[in-house]
This record gives structure tokens, sequence and C-alpha cells, in this order.
């Protein structure tokens, strides 16, 4: 009976709660809808805010309200989880208003709502990119805000991100190698550009490690009139791996390849054939 009586209670609460929105959806009082649209905000009812809010924005624009109401509605569809849609008002309210009361934390979220709607690194990278520069506009307007660190922090795991994203492009590469195609010439190319957009990425050992890896069996797989070139490649990305990273975990896989090509070129052991030089290597 309790429970029976309390359902009830809890379903007239909800009729009236409904009854009430239906009756401001249907009044033509834009201040009156500006007011619950306030309260709703506050209640969490955020699908509500924003349906009121978008019907009082045009009778409001260019009043004193403008800025209230079309940062409101940003963060209605923020809170909502709709960054998309988050980003385009608060990008309009921050282009309208760029000394606003609001500016800066639109700018921020902004940013911020495209960093949660980042999607997985293997597919489409557009929020991604777009996040990343929000971020670099909210760092340039304001160097000096609390945020600015945690905005710095959250622009480089997007950036990682995309290094990832290249990383996981080049791996593949590698693995294919000659397989419909030379591939481990696409493996250098993506790591080689990787490190140019990401140097500090915590990937960067890992690309320059697969470019070695790219030039031994390039130079390995080669027809003998290109051979001796590609294993003094071979020798240069050894050199470069040893540069950047002078106690790199790889590091002795990337001297027993400088060997081998130092043998195929004659500076250590004669006539050393191919096959004896891939028994070493799989040693």
């Amino acid at each position: 009976m309790k429970i029976r009586i309390l359902c009830t209670l809890l379903l007239a609460l909800v009729l009236a709660s409904c009854g009430e929105y239906n009756k401001i959806l249907k009044s033509r009082d834009a201040e009156l809808k500006y007011t619950y649209a306030k309260k709703y905000f506050d209640e969490k009812k955020y699908g509500r805010t924003i349906t009121l809010l978008e019907e009082v924005l045009t009778p409001y624009t260019g009043s004193s309200k403008e800025q209230e109401i079309l940062f409101l509605l940003a963060q209605a569809y923020f809170h909502d989880k709709d960054y998309t849609t988050a980003t385009q008002y608060y990008a309009r309210y921050y282009n309208k208003f760029p000394k606003g009361d609001y500016t800066e934390l639109a700018r921020y979220n902004s940013a911020y709502g495209l960093y949660l709607d980042s999607p997985d690194a293997r597919l489409d990278q557009t929020s991604t990119i777009r996040g990343i520069q929000e971020f670099q506009q909210f760092l340039e307007y304001f160097p000096q805000s609390e945020k600015a660190p945690e905005a710095q922090d959250l622009m480089f795991k997007l950036q990682e991100k995309l290094a990832y994203k290249e990383f996981l492009a080049a791996r593949l590469y590698y693995n294919l190698g000659l397989y419909m195609g030379n591939n481990y010439e696409s493996c250098i190319v993506t790591s080689r550009e990787a490190l140019k957009s990401y140097p500090f990425s915590v990937f960067a050992e890992e690309f320059q490690m697969l470019i070695v890896r790219s030039r031994y069996e390039l130079a390995y797989y080669s027809v003998e009139n290109k051979r001796d070139t590609r294993y003094r490649e071979l020798l240069d990305e050894h050199f470069n791996y040893k540069n950047m990273f002078p106690s790199g975990k790889y590091t002795k896989e990337s001297e027993k390849y400088y060997r081998q090509a130092l043998k195929m070129l004659g500076q250590e052991v004669d006539n050393i054939t191919n096959e004896a030089v891939q028994q070493e290597i799989n040693k």
C-alpha cells in the first residue's frame, strides 16, 4: 500500500512538472521562459533549458541579456554532453563578445568539450585537431589564466593521441613489409613526418627505431646495385637514433643492425652473405 501511494505521488509530481513545462512552452512571455530556463538549468534539466533558451535567443538578440543567454545555452549543451553544438555556441559567444563576462570560460570550455569528445586514436580525429586549435587560442588570449596549465596539459594529451595514431600507421606499414608494395618506405616517411610534428612525443623513440628497422629491411631485400647505398642510409639512421636517445631501450638492437651494415659494406668482414646477416639479426 505504501509503495502504491508513493508511486502515485511521484506520478502526480511528474505530471505537474510536465504540465508546468508545457504551459511555459505555450507562453508568449519571453521573460517567463528565460526565468524558467535558468530554473531548469539549476535543476540540471538541460533539455528543457535548451528548448526555452533557443526560443528566447532571437527576441533578446541585441539586448543586455543576450550575452548571458548565449553563454547559458552553450553551458546547457555542454552539460548535456552535446560538445559539438556547445562548441558552436561558445564560439558564437566569444566571437560576438570578445571581452564579455564569460569569454575566458567560454574559450576554455569550447576546447575542453572537444577534448572530451575526442575519439579513440583509430577513429577520425577531427575533434582532436579542433580541440588542439581551441586550446592554442585559449592560451594565446589568456596566457595568465589559472586554467592555462591545465589547458597546456590537455592540449599535449590531444597531440599525443595524434602521435599515437601516426605510430599505429607506421607500425602497420612496417608489419606489412613488402606486401603489395614497398611498405617499408611508407613506414619511414610516416615516422619521419611524425617526428617533425611531435618531436617530444613518448613515441619519438619508437618512430626512430621503426626507421632503423625499415632501413635494414630495405637494404637486406635490395637489388645489388642499391644495396650499398641503403646500408649507408641504415648507418645514418643508427647514428640518428644514438644521438636522439643515448640511453635508448633499443640501443642493442640498433647496434646489431649497425654492425651488420658495416660487414655488408666490407668494413669488417669481406664476402659475408645476406643470409648470414639475417641469421645474426634473428639471434
